[in-house]
């Protein structure tokens, strides 16, 4: 059985394109009473950019904080706010910011029509009622959270996506000028996600000629970016992240982000972060990629946290390993249906130790 998987119905894409965001969202407002929210990464809050927004009088503007990794309880706190704030649905959701951000307006977009926790749709498919309209705005570029089907949330249990057709965006706004300011490390490991996402599903036991020529396209883009100095680059690393996010849509990523998927639980380590740590001891099974990838970070000058590990109790790397463990897909993907045989809890324990 083929899938038969939803891509994002419009996109922008352009060097100030977001001053067309009025023009994009009107025909979605309604005549009486409606109003948008906008979740904006709080470290714009009061800064040019929320002065560009095209806030109406009875909008919301809720300035989010994403320096921890979004959580199901944050969902829910964001849903509650616009619950509270008005009767009626939003007419839309508009999220302003990196990766965590955009998952947030995913999942808020998607818990406005749907009842009970975010935490209870943590999954494939679970949702069953479509979501308020909602746009992606990224200002920063690589996790492809743009285009991707999946809002991905830490809960009470685990970190796992809610993987939807109803998570896509209808809209996403891709203004190169948005991501020129970004600091150096976070460009760089969002930039990785990026990179290894394309690594894993070239690789991966999933690929298909779909995935492959976007992934193919992605990690070209990658190169450019961070093996070059090139005066477009803002432009190449957006179209390598929308690229990348593409080419998992038809195939999966591997054993970097399942195990980072623990770091983040356990740890809290940022998504790109715990992709980078994790990926680079992962030659035996990536060895192209991860050498390129340490070239990477000695010409952008990276350097990644070291010993990780050492305040962490036996009992928590056990966690961190169920966590990892219940991500089959990114398993079966990187190590064929018997992954099992060859990636036993001890081979993880192993990896994350030397982490």
């Amino acid at each position: 059985m083929f899938r038969n998987f939803k891509v994002v119905s419009k996109v922008i894409f352009g060097r100030g394109s977001l001053n067309q965001l009025d023009d994009i969202l009107q025909p979605h407002r309604t005549q009486t009473g409606g109003f948008m929210v906008f979740l904006l990464d709080d470290v714009f809050e009061n800064a040019p950019l929320q002065k560009r927004l095209p806030l109406y009088p009875n909008d919301m503007l809720i300035p989010v904080n994403v320096h921890d990794e979004p959580k199901t309880s944050q969902v829910d706190r964001l849903r509650d706010q616009v619950k509270a704030f008005s009767p009626n649905l939003p007419d839309g959701v508009i999220g302003i910011g990196g990766g965590s951000v955009m998952d947030l307006a995913k999942a808020v977009s998607l818990m406005l029509t749907n009842p009970g926790s975010s935490a209870d749709y943590q999954g494939w498919d679970l949702i069953r009622n479509p979501a308020v309209y909602h746009v992606g705005i990224p200002t920063l570029s690589g996790t492809g959270a743009e285009v991707s089907r999946t809002t991905v949330l830490t809960g009470p249990q685990k970190k796992l996506g809610i993987n939807s057709d109803f998570t896509v965006f209808d809209q996403v706004v891709l203004d190169p000028e948005l991501i020129r300011d970004a600091p150096k490390e976070q460009r760089f490991y969002t930039g990785m996600d990026c990179y290894i996402h394309c690594v894993e599903s070239l690789e991966g036991t999933y690929l298909n000629m779909f995935s492959q020529a976007y992934g193919e396209k992605a990690m070209e883009l990658c190169r450019d970016v961070f093996l070059k100095d090139l005066p477009d680059s803002d432009d190449r690393l957006m179209m390598a992240s929308y690229f990348g996010g593409m080419s998992i849509a038809y195939s999966q990523v591997g054993i970097a982000h399942a195990l980072s998927y623990g770091l983040a639980f356990m740890l809290g380590i940022h998504h790109g972060i715990g992709n980078s740590i994790v990926f680079d001891q992962l030659e035996e099974f990536y060895p192209e990629g991860v050498r390129e990838f340490r070239q990477m970070m000695e010409r952008q000058g990276i350097t990644l946290p070291r010993h990780i590990m050492q305040p962490v109790s036996a009992d928590q790397i056990e966690r961190m390993i169920d966590v990892a463990m219940m991500l089959d897909p990114l398993w079966e993907n990187a190590l064929g249906k018997d992954w099992k045989s060859i990636m036993t809890r001890e081979r993880i324990r192993q990896l994350y130790l030397a982490m």
